[in-house]
């Protein structure tokens, strides 16, 4: 397995230094993935359409006051000042850039870097931010997405590439240089909903969910271990090996050990507790085909952000 955890893109910690030494922090204690959201510009006033709250309240103080670097920029930053941690866009709103501008920036970094980016990709929550950046209409997000990825592909792997679809076409055209990574950037589906996991059947390369979607919650090993099974269902009924999919989730309320939580289904909540019990998880959610996991380190000093990476490492992952 390899782990990984998110670095800031807003708020105090958002500046080269503060970033650097965390990224860095994590490659020295072995985490191997670098996640980064996805905010252009960030509306004044949001309707309760955020997913990951009981309400649909926003619950990221950074997005209330505004602040967000672009991923593209940040992931290229970042790439530059590491040496072996991958890149994920955790995950980039397929919907707000121009296919060929995604496919090539993605390219461009990961042939710089000597490819060490993913591309987890998600269709978008926040209507509001679909109108200001001047994307496609947010009810026509998943098809979009789709055909959006349909065309990174094209790109990334065509030595002629040609395309003819609803949002975008075109032909006659050289895509060079291509991603170092072969065939190209491993694509990972974000998502919970029925309408991702088909997504990430017919199109991705792994499965990426978050566990806390109150309307999907995949909080304790038995729903997720529900959910995995579900997927592989699908992709059967697809004609797809389920083995080809593989599996990454990010739990984003591990900082550390400490005191169990409980899920939603009154199970003890996954990836908390004793370094025991999420030591215990890991080999679980291993044995589950997961080979990918994301926590949340992040702070509100650099130097609290680094005793939570280091102590995890030593903690936890040494013994994984």
């Amino acid at each position: 397995m390899e782990f990984g955890f998110n670095i800031p893109n807003g708020g105090p910690l958002a500046n080269n230094d503060d970033i650097v030494a965390i990224a860095r922090k994590g490659e020295d204690c072995g985490y191997s993935l670098l996640a980064i959201p996805d905010h252009l510009v960030i509306p004044r006033h949001i309707d309760a359409n955020y997913p990951y709250s009981a309400d649909g309240t926003l619950t990221f103080s950074t997005l209330g006051a505004g602040e967000c670097l672009e991923p593209f920029a940040l992931m290229a930053s970042v790439a530059a000042q590491t040496r072996t941690a991958r890149l994920l866009t955790s995950v980039l709103v397929v919907p707000y850039r121009e296919p060929l501008l995604t496919a090539k920036l993605l390219a461009t970094i990961d042939h710089l870097s000597g490819g060490r980016t993913i591309l987890g990709c998600g269709t978008g929550w926040m209507p509001e931010e679909f109108v200001a950046v001047g994307a496609p209409p947010y009810a026509e997000r998943g098809k979009v997405t789709d055909e959006y990825i349909d065309i990174y592909r094209e790109l990334w792997t065509k030595e002629s590439p040609s395309f003819k679809g609803c949002y975008r076409s075109f032909d006659d055209i050289w895509f060079e240089p291509k991603p170092n990574r072969k065939p190209h950037p491993p694509i990972w589906i974000g998502g919970e909903s029925k309408a991702a996991m088909k997504r990430a059947v017919a199109r991705g390369d792994a499965w990426f969910p978050i566990g806390c979607n109150p309307k999907m919650p995949l909080d304790s090993l038995k729903r997720y271990s529900a959910a995995i099974d579900r997927l592989g269902e699908m992709a059967e009924e697809a004609g797809r090996d389920p083995a080809t999919i593989d599996h990454a989730y990010w739990s984003v309320w591990t900082h550390g050990t400490g005191k169990p939580a409980t899920a939603g289904d009154g199970e003890r909540m996954l990836l908390t507790g004793s370094a025991d019990d999420i030591v215990g998880d890991l080999a679980a959610m291993k044995a589950l085909g997961v080979n990918h996991v994301l926590f949340n380190f992040l702070a509100n000093s650099r130097e609290k952000t680094c005793d939570r990476i280091e102590a995890f490492a030593a903690e936890v992952l040494a013994r994984v």
